[in-house]
Formats: structure tokens, C-alpha cells, sequence
């Protein structure tokens, strides 16, 4: 118990900050965060440490969050245009820790106020670096339906934050 205690001491804060970027919901981050600690009670045996223990611990985390969203039936994908739209390059990112407080507190606004589906992939490839094959395994849909939210995500983001600044 004092193990795992240290285990909880140690990462509570990184597992209530993902489950709090997927869902954008605060009571539901906590109670997703105690699921996932929940779930490595359970599974810590399987932990084969051929990764990182952080690396298995979000890949864990991410699962719960998603296995949330399709028990709560939460429609994460609206419908689809089929119309084939190129990735743009996102430029600036290379050292988010520099961005001004002000800058990200407007970002960290702007994503809260994106659609589930589209904040949900938006998280996913931009900020936890997830290739968009591995979104669209992770989600249960297509490449090309990842790669369509994503640059909805980030077109809604561009006139969010415009709408910000004025």
C-alpha cells in the first residue's frame, strides 16, 4: 500500500491534467483520475516495463478517458465533410514553456472552447504527440477523419483566438 501511495504521490497531478485537457470538465477529470488509479491498482502486474513506467501510465490514462467517452455515448465525431483538406504547418510550438502566461492562458480558453471531438484530437496529435494513425486506432475511426478534426480544431482555434484579441 505505501508503494502505491508513493505511485499516487508521484503522478496524481500529470493523470488529473490529461483526463482535465480531454474532457474539459473538472468533475468528471477527477473522477477520471481516480478510475485511472483505480485501474493501475488492478493492472500493475501487466506493467512488463519494456516502456517507461510515465509512458504506460498515460497510454493507461488516455484509454480510460476515451473508454469514458464511449460508454457516456458522447458523440466525439460530428459528421464529416469527405473533401480532402491539407495539413497545415503549425509554426511557434517548438518551445511552448517560452510562450508568454498571457498567450497560453488565451490558448488553454481557446481549446476548452473547441468540440469535444475536435478538442479530443487536437489534444491528442498537438499536444500529446500522438500520430494520427494511432488517433484514429485509439477512436475507432480514419486516418483521414483524424486529420479532418485536426485541422477543424485548429481553424476554429485561429478565429477563437482572434475573437480574443479584439
Amino acid at each position: 500500500m505505501e508503494a502505491f501511495e508513493s505511485l499516487y504521490q508521484r503522478h496524481n497531478r500529470r493523470v488529473y491534467s490529461l483526463c482535465l485537457r480531454m474532457t474539459n470538465n473538472v468533475s468528471e477529470a477527477e473522477d477520471l483520475a481516480q478510475e485511472v488509479f483505480i485501474q493501475l491498482f488492478r493492472k500493475i502486474g501487466s506493467f512488463r516495463g519494456e516502456s517507461a513506467f510515465t509512458t504506460w501510465l498515460h497510454r493507461l490514462t488516455v484509454n480510460q478517458v476515451l473508454m469514458h467517452f464511449r460508454k457516456d455515448d458522447a458523440n466525439i465525431v460530428k459528421t464529416i465533410e469527405e473533401e480532402k483538406i491539407p495539413e497545415p504547418v503549425v509554426l511557434g510550438t517548438e518551445k511552448p514553456n517560452a510562450m508568454p502566461v498571457i498567450d497560453r492562458i488565451a490558448i488553454n480558453r481557446a481549446i476548452a472552447q473547441l468540440p469535444p471531438g475536435y478538442r479530443t484530437v487536437f489534444v491528442l496529435h498537438d499536444i500529446e504527440g500522438y500520430l494520427h494513425e494511432e488517433i484514429a486506432s485509439m477512436l475507432g475511426f480514419t486516418v483521414h477523419t483524424s486529420k479532418s478534426q485536426l485541422h477543424k480544431a485548429r481553424m476554429k482555434l485561429r478565429k477563437l483566438l482572434r475573437q480574443q484579441n479584439q
